[in-house]
């Protein structure tokens, strides 16, 4: 239910100049990060816990959610430790929900390997992810900030309806344009909220720089999700970590069908209404989807909408100085909506 494409690494960004320029500026802090994903997801008594945590977490991911909360709190000139555990916070409760996704999705592939569910069951998905929420949990309280327990314990909140959302719009054609942000606002862009909002709480930063960093998030989770969902009409396997025309073949409801289907004929209707609406999908019919796609404009506008949100992000760090910590966030902002173009 979550984006599958949920890093720079599974977007085809892997070597690429903004993310490793931010990666750079906090490599140490996230070395340490990934020393306490590793103690934390430990168990005395289940060795399945970090068998399936560790086939995720370690696939290959650039964790920039993390990344995002280590940044900011660099931002705002954090000297303390707490990041580190509101780091790996926010990896805890991504895992998590990509764990519980796959199995609601039936998903086979992901960050180009078989998922948990397939490679043990859907039973010890759903419980590591569980564990994993916990985790989570336990290291929120440690910072002692009850600011940033309601942050993430909010975001948690909304990710799990977004879920459930979610399930009802799936082949619904009548999904409009403000359902669709919240499914996406609770999939993706709330725990990018999150993570960077956490790192100017734990900084003690002025309330408005706090609410700052969480519009920037919250745009550029969005503008992500965007993305993704442009993505699956264009992209490669390769880049996606999935197969393109997934979310088609899922029946899913994303903006660009959203934007084709108010737009079409009598004809594209139709079209839609069989193959998304009610499942029934022919050889040949993604390729007629991209005809559709293209002649309503819709991929375009979904680009201007993706372009908005990040334009959204680009203006709230204006409330902090210039350096090379805005500077990389700003360039993150931007190539994320460049990668799907």
């Amino acid at each position: 239910m979550s984006a599958r494409v949920s890093d720079p690494a599974a977007d085809g960004e892997t070597g690429a100049g903004p993310f490793e320029r931010l990666l750079a500026l906090v490599e140490d802090d996230l070395a340490r990060v990934t020393g306490l994903i590793r103690e934390r997801m430990s168990s005395e008594h289940a060795s399945r816990i970090p068998e399936i945590s560790a086939h995720l977490i370690e696939a290959g991911g650039k964790r920039l959610r993390p990344i995002l909360t280590l940044a900011a709190s660099r931002l705002c000139g954090y000297q303390g430790s707490d990041h580190i555990k509101l780091a790996t916070t926010v990896e805890f409760i991504h895992t998590a929900t990509l764990l519980h996704d796959d199995v609601v999705d039936e998903s086979g592939k992901r960050r180009g390997r078989a998922t948990a569910n397939i490679l043990w069951d859907n039973k010890s998905s759903v419980l590591v992810g569980d564990y994993l929420f916990a985790r989570a949990f336990q290291l929120m309280v440690e910072t002692g900030s009850l600011e940033v327990l309601r942050i993430l314990s909010d975001a948690s909140a909304v990710i799990a309806e977004g879920e459930v959302l979610q399930l009802t719009t799936a082949h619904d054609l009548s999904t409009d344009l403000a359902r669709y942000d919240q499914v996406i606002r609770g999939k993706t862009a709330a725990l990018f909220a999150a993570a960077t909002e956490v790192g100017g709480v734990i900084s003690d930063a002025e309330p408005q720089k706090v609410a700052a960093l969480r519009t920037y998030g919250d745009g550029l989770g969005m503008a992500f999700q965007l993305a993704d969902d442009l993505l699956d009409y264009g992209g490669s396997t390769a880049a996606l970590g999935k197969n393109t025309g997934d979310d088609f073949r899922e029946g899913k409801v994303t903006l660009p069908i959203i934007l084709a289907h108010a737009r079409g004929d009598q004809a594209a209707r139709d079209f839609w209404t069989r193959t998304i609406a009610r499942g029934k999908q022919e050889p040949g019919d993604l390729d007629q989807a991209l005809a559709y796609l293209a002649e309503t404009d819709a991929l375009a506008d979904a680009r201007k909408a993706a372009r908005g949100h990040a334009d959204r992000a680009l203006a709230a760090l204006a409330q902090f100085p210039e350096g090379e910590t805005r500077t990389a966030l700003e360039d993150i902002a931007e190539f994320v909506v460049a990668r799907a173009v």
